[in-house]
């Protein structure tokens, strides 16, 4: 367990395995061979020497693991028998390059130097204290400062790798949400087409189905309201189709009026409803969005009062003050059970929430006095 946590992590690839362990080898070769026939003033004798520089060239294998261990092995071991030659550049090399701690780096690197020149290697000579001096200078920093090198480019290459990775995660995860936004959007446009209007719809048609027999007149009306509807209904959804293939520029520029909201309160009063309509302030032109999201708030309110309440009575009334147009549709206890029994997904609430709280505005539904009210409050952009 000791060897494999000495080597745990030591080579991030086969192939970086395979480098290492085959530079160790040459190394030690390499050394052991030099050395044997350096001309060497040393205490020890030159196959000892030879023996030593081998190992110290096979501990090789751990300098990408345990670059600060293997230059402090290299430097007590090499001192003490004299071994060590080229393999000592690599290891120096190997310390600047792998350490983290460049203050650690430096002090290694200071001690051996500072060994170098109060214990000479075999090879040394007869040469004068200035030349060890300047020679080991050369042989320590050389290696140091190119490792110090490869090591700071080696961790600008993984920062910018890391980098570059985060970028592409975030962005997927931006594409993926833009999609489920754009999704939300798209259900909603659908649920205020096609649910509110062909809800309207059945029970105009349930209240043809009543009178046709009795008032072929009103049948007729009826009829014409139905086929109106149905028609709004195919232009809304042919806008929603428009938006899905050309984008946001496929919507309706027409903004919406009080008009639009007075004969949306029309028809549900013409398919039964019994509903009343107050505007209290200086009636003026809303803007696009918020023009459009008072309608699907009045559309969607009236919608679940003809699924839920059948006949009840109904009031919607609109605030326009100068900062803010406030919207409440409230209705009261269901007299009857509405025979239509349209389905509900309680997505339309859900979407005008959304709606709302996207222009800054409040929104609020609940059981209302034994009914149910829909408030909600929108503020008007500065001018």
């Amino acid at each position: 367990m000791r060897v494999r946590g000495w080597f745990a992590g030591a080579w991030p690839t086969r192939r970086s395995r395979a480098f290492d362990i085959a530079v160790a080898v040459t190394l030690a070769v390499t050394d052991s061979v030099f050395l044997w026939f350096a001309d060497q003033s040393f205490w020890l004798p030159p196959p000892v020497v030879s023996g030593c520089s081998a190992v110290l060239g096979l501990t090789l294998i751990v300098r990408r693991a345990r670059p600060v261990e293997l230059a402090l092995f290299a430097l007590v071991f090499g001192t003490v028998t004299g071994a060590g030659a080229f393999g000592a550049l690599v290891i120096m090399y190997s310390l600047a390059a792998y350490t983290v701690s460049r203050r650690t780096v430096v002090v290694v690197a200071v001690l051996s130097y500072a060994a170098s020149l109060a214990f000479p290697s075999p090879t040394a000579g007869t040469e004068s204290f200035l030349a060890q001096a300047i020679f080991g200078i050369a042989f320590i920093a050389v290696p140091v400062l190119l490792g110090l090198y490869m090591g700071a480019r080696k961790q600008l290459l993984a920062s910018l790798q890391e980098r570059a990775s985060r970028l592409e995660r975030e962005q997927h995860l931006l594409a993926e949400r833009a999609r489920g936004e754009e999704r939300t959007r798209i259900a909603r446009e659908m649920h205020d087409v096609v649910a509110n209007r062909i809800s309207v719809m059945v029970v105009h048609a349930g209240a043809l189905k009543a009178i046709a027999v009795r008032d072929p007149v009103r049948a007729s009306e009826t009829a014409t309201v139905i086929g109106d509807m149905g028609r709004q209904a195919l232009e809304e959804l042919r806008h929603v189709i428009g938006v899905l293939r050309q984008g946001e520029n496929a919507l309706p520029q027409e903004a919406v009026t009080l008009a639009h909201i007075r004969e949306l309160v029309g028809q549900s009063g013409a398919a039964g409803l019994r509903v009343d309509l107050s505007i209290q302030g200086e009636e003026r032109p809303m803007p696009n969005a918020v023009g459009r999201t008072v309608y699907r708030l009045v559309q969607e309110a009236l919608t679940n009062v003809h699924k839920h309440a059948g006949a009840a009575d109904t009031r919607v009334g609109l605030g326009l003050l100068p900062e803010a147009i406030e919207v409440e549709i409230a209705n009261d206890p269901p007299t009857a059970k509405p025979e239509h029994g349209l389905p509900s997904g309680g997505n339309g609430l859900i979407g005008l929430r959304e709606r709302v709280t996207a222009l800054g505005g409040s929104f609020d539904a609940g059981p209302s006095e034994g009914g149910y009210a829909v408030r909600a409050r929108i503020p008007l952009p500065a001018s």
